[in-house]
C-alpha cells in the first residue's frame, strides 16, 4: 500500500432535499432496510455497504435518477448527501471538471449470435490454455462439489437437467463457445451442442469405501480436465447419488464464461428453477454479448484514456512481486492442479469482525487485504512489493448487468509499501484508501496495465503472480443467497464442499468468500513452487491475524514487519537457495544482426506483422510486443502462419526471441520453409 492520498475534493453545492431523499431511497433498497435507517450524512460503508454492493447501488441510481455517474464516482466513504450533490452537479451542468460521467450507454446487438470479443482477462485465460506462458493449464476453471441431503433420487436428475436447459435459455453465455481467433459467440438454442448435459453416477447401492473411491475419481477428473469453451461446453455438471438419500453436486466451470459474482447468480437461479418446474426468472433485457460489445468503444473515450494515463504515469515506480522463497523455477514447472489451504471463521465471530471493520471505517475486504499483505511481507522479508487483485468489475451500464452470468472480472495491480511498525487499524485504513484510489481508475483493466508493465520490464514472465481475491458482499449485492432447500434436490449443504482452482499465471492466490454466514479463507497455489512448510506458515499467519481482529485490541496492536523495504538481490530465479519469486528484466537472447529482413521467411513474418499490427516492420530485430502486439495477437499470428503453410511454432518457443529474425529461425527449426 502506497502512501495514502486524499479523496478528490469537489466544490459540489448541496443537493435539494428531495434529491438527497431519493438517493437515500436507493440506498435503503440496496441495503434492504428502511428509509429512516439511512441518515443523510452517514457513509455507505457505516450503514453496511461495501464496494461490491456499491456496484448494484450505482446501477440503481442510473436507472431511477438518470444519474450519469461512473462507478469511480461512487465511493463507500461517501454519505447520501455527498452523492446527491454529485448527482445534482452533473444534472445541472455546474460541475468543476473533477467528476466524469460513465462514458458509455449499453446498446443491444442486432444479431445475438454474432461473434464478439473476449474481455482482457478472458484473453489471458484463453492464451493460458495454449501453453503459451509460465504456469499454464489446458483449461482455466473452478471445480466445486457440494452436499445434498434428503433428496428425491428419482426426481432430482430430471429436475436438475430441466433447470440447466431453462437457465441456458435465460443466460446466453452458458451456450458460449470461443473461436480459434480469440472471439466468442453464442450457440442458438436449437443447436444440439448448446445445452449443458447433466451426467449422473448412481452409487446408492455402493458400500462406503467404494463410494468414497468413486467420488475421489470424479473429483480428480473434473479438477484436472476442466471444461474448455474453445472445445465444447464451458460447464460440466454431474450428480452423484449416494446411500441414505444423499448426493454430491459436482460443477466445473470455465473461467472464460463464469466469474465469482456469476457463480453466485448461477447457483441461485439454478436451484430456484430445480425447486419448481413452474418457476420463472425475471426476464433479462440484455445479455453478456451486449455488454462486451459496448465496451469496444471504451478505449476511444476520454475517461478511459485518463485512467490509462493515471496508471501508466505510475508504472516506472512499481515494485516487483514479493520475493517469496521458491523450490523451483516457475518457467520449468508444469502443474496440473493447484494446492489448497482452507480455514473458516464461524458466523458469530465473522459478524463481530465485520462490525469492527465498520467502526474503523474500512470494508472487510480492505481489512483482509491488509492482513494478507502483512503476512506476505513477513514471508518474503521486505515491505515493498506488487500484488494483483481480482475485481468484480461490472460497469453499471444497465440495471440487468448485476443479474447476468459472464466473465466480467478484471484484475487490478496494487503496489504495496508498508510502514515500519504500524498498528493494524492504520494499515487497514491505508489499504482502504489505496484500493479506493485504484478503483476510481477502473476503466482500464489490470491485464492491460500488466502488459504495459511487462513491456517496460522487458519480460514475458507474469508480472504479478500473487493474487488477492474477495467476493465478500456478493450475496448482499444480489439481494439473496443460494437457498437452503431446493425441492427434489433436498437440502443444500454449502458448508460441505470441496473445491479446486486452476488459474494461469498465478503462483499463489488468496480467496475470501462467505458461506451460510461463515468467512472462508482459501489459499490456492502451485505446490511445486514452494516448500510446504513455507506455505503452511504463511497461511497460519493470515488466519492468526484474522482471528485477532475479532477482538477490539487486535486493531490497536502493532504489526510486526521486516526492517527491509525492498528485497535483497539474491540472484532472482537462479538455481540456488536464493531463488525468489520475482520478475527480473528478461535477458536478451543472443540477437540477430540489425537490418532489413534477409530471406523469404523473414519477409513473410514481417509482412504478417505489418498487416496484423498495422504499422511498418522494416527491421529484422523488431520485437513483436514492443511494436504493440499482445498475447492474443501473438496466438492469432502464430496460427495464421501455420495455416498458410509457413510452419508451426510453439508459443513458448516464440517468446524466447519474439523478433522477426527470431521467429524465422524458430520456423526453420520446426521444419518450415
Amino acid at each position: 500500500m502506497t502512501s495514502p492520498s486524499a479523496t478528490e475534493n469537489t466544490t459540489a453545492q448541496p443537493a435539494p432535499a428531495e434529491l438527497v431523499d431519493a438517493v437515500r431511497g436507493v440506498w435503503a433498497d440496496a441495503l434492504e432496510t428502511d428509509l429512516a435507517s439511512v441518515p443523510p450524512h452517514a457513509s455507505f460503508l457505516s450503514l453496511g455497504g461495501d464496494s461490491v454492493l456499491a456496484v448494484r447501488m450505482a446501477a440503481m441510481l442510473r436507472k431511477r435518477l438518470g444519474a450519469p455517474l461512473a462507478l469511480a464516482d461512487v465511493r463507500v466513504e461517501q454519505s447520501a448527501a455527498q452523492l446527491a450533490a454529485l448527482v445534482h452537479e452533473r444534472s445541472t451542468g455546474t460541475g468543476t471538471g473533477a467528476l466524469r460521467p460513465l462514458p458509455l450507454d449499453l446498446v443491444r446487438r442486432d444479431d445475438p449470435e454474432a461473434p464478439f470479443p473476449l474481455l482482457p482477462l478472458q484473453q489471458g485465460y484463453f492464451v493460458g490454455q495454449q501453453d503459451a506462458w509460465e504456469l499454464s493449464y489446458r483449461s482455466a476453471h473452478h471445480y466445486v462439489d457440494i452436499g445434498l441431503e434428503d433428496i428425491d433420487a428419482d426426481e432430482a436428475p430430471d429436475a436438475l437437467q430441466d433447470a440447466l436447459e431453462r437457465l441456458a435459455e435465460h443466460q446466453a453465455v452458458l451456450r458460449a463457445r470461443v473461436l480459434p481467433d480469440g472471439r466468442q459467440h453464442v450457440l442458438p438454442l436449437d443447436d444440439p451442442d448448446a445445452i449443458p448435459q447433466l451426467r449422473v453416477t448412481d452409487l446408492r447401492d455402493a458400500d462406503e469405501e467404494t463410494a468414497a473411491a468413486r467420488l475421489a475419481e470424479i473429483r480428480h477428473e473434473m479438477s484436472t480436465e476442466g471444461p474448455d469453451p474453445s472445445q465444447g461446453c464451458g460447464l460440466d455438471m454431474r450428480l452423484t447419488l449416494l446411500p441414505g438419500d444423499r448426493a454430491r453436486l459436482h460443477s466445473s466451470t470455465s473461467l472464460l464464461i463464469i466469474d465469482g459474482w456469476s457463480s453466485s447468480v448461477f447457483y441461485r437461479d439454478l436451484f430456484a428453477l430445480a425447486s419448481d418446474y413452474n418457476a420463472v426468472l425475471a426476464p433479462l433485457d440484455i445479455d453478456y454479448g451486449d455488454y462486451v460489445t459496448t465496451l469496444r468503444e471504451l478505449p476511444g473515450t476520454r475517461a478511459w484514456q485518463e485512467d490509462r494515463d493515471w496508471w501508466y504515469d505510475r508504472l516506472d515506480g512499481f515494485p516487483l512481486p514479493p520475493a517469496l522463497p521458491l523450490a523451483a523455477d516457475p518457467g520449468e514447472v508444469r502443474p496440473t492442479l493447484m494446492g489448497t489451504r482452507q480455514a473458516t471463521l464461524d458466523p458469530q465471530r465473522w459478524a463481530t469482525l465485520r462490525r469492527l471493520c465498520t467502526e474503523h471505517g474500512v470494508t472487510p475486504s480492505a481489512a483482509m487485504f491488509a492482513a494478507f499483505a502483512a503476512a506476505v511481507s513477513r514471508a518474503c522479508g521486505h515491505r515493498r512489493f506488487l500484488l494483483n487483485t481480482l475485481q468484480l468489475n461490472r460497469l453499471p451500464l444497465h440495471p440487468d448487468v448485476s443479474r447476468l452470468v459472464g466473465a466480467f472480472s478484471s484484475t487490478m495491480l496494487l503496489p504495496v509499501e508498508l510502514p515500519a511498525a504500524p498498528v493494524f487499524a492504520d494499515l487497514a485504513a491505508r489499504a482502504q484508501q489505496d484500493i479506493g484510489d485504484a478503483l476510481a481508475h477502473n476503466l482500464i483493466t489490470g491485464v492491460e496495465v500488466s502488459r504495459e508493465l511487462g513491456r517496460r520490464l522487458g519480460t514475458h514472465r507474469p508480472v504479478a503472480p500473487v493474487v488477492f481475491q474477495s467476493t465478500l458482499g456478493v450475496d448482499a449485492a444480489l439481494g439473496s443467497e443460494v437457498p437452503q432447500e431446493a425441492g427434489p434436490l433436498g437440502e443444500v449443504d454449502l458448508l460441505s464442499h470441496h473445491q479446486q482452482l486452476r488459474t494461469p499465471q498465478v503462483a499463489l492466490e488468496v480467496r475470501l468468500f462467505e458461506l451460510r454466514g461463515e468467512l472462508v479463507v482459501v489459499f490456492s497455489l502451485v505446490e511445486e513452487l514452494f516448500a510446504a512448510e513455507d506455505v503452511d506458515r504463511m497461511f497460519r499467519d493470515v488466519m492468526a491475524t484474522v482471528e485477532s481482529l475479532v477482538q477490539a485490541d487486535g486493531w490497536s496492536a502493532v504489526v510486526e514487519l521486516p526492517d527491509a523495504v525492498d528485497a535483497q538481490d539474491t540472484g532472482g530465479l537462479g538455481t540456488g537457495p536464493g531463488r525468489r519469486l520475482s520478475v527480473p528484466t528478461k535477458a536478451k537472447a543472443p540477437g540477430a544482426e540489425a537490418g532489413a529482413p534477409r530471406d523469404a521467411v523473414e519477409e513473410a513474418v514481417a509482412a504478417h506483422w505489418r498487416q496484423l499490427l498495422d504499422r511498418p516492420v522494416d527491421e529484422r530485430t523488431a520485437d513483436f510486443f514492443a511494436l504493440g502486439g499482445d498475447s492474443l495477437l501473438a496466438m492469432r499470428m502464430l496460427g495464421s502462419l501455420n495455416r498458410e503453410g509457413l510452419g508451426r511454432v510453439a508459443p513458448r518457443r516464440f517468446l524466447e526471441q519474439p523478433t522477426v529474425a527470431g521467429l524465422a529461425a524458430a520456423i526453420r527449426e520446426a521444419g518450415g520453409r
